[in-house]
């Protein structure tokens, strides 16, 4: 999967970046490599979130897969 981020310098020095399909997920770094390490924890995190309640049929299947 491949995914745009826009990364942006801090005014307090470093930088921070923001994943626009993703919403709400940003992050930061002092320097660009942590901005880099943050991004992928931080993409991680913010997929791995269930946001709605699952409440299927019994016609229907839940499955979890790897992107």
């Amino acid at each position: 999967m491949k995914l745009k981020v826009v990364i942006h310098d801090a005014e307090e020095g470093g930088f921070w970046a923001e994943v626009p399909a993703i919403p709400g997920c940003a992050t930061q770094g002092d320097s660009f490599e942590e901005l880099l390490k943050n991004l992928y924890e931080a993409i991680e995190g913010c997929l791995s979130v269930e946001v709605d309640t699952l409440d299927p049929d019994d016609k229907s299947r839940v499955m979890e897969i790897a992107i």
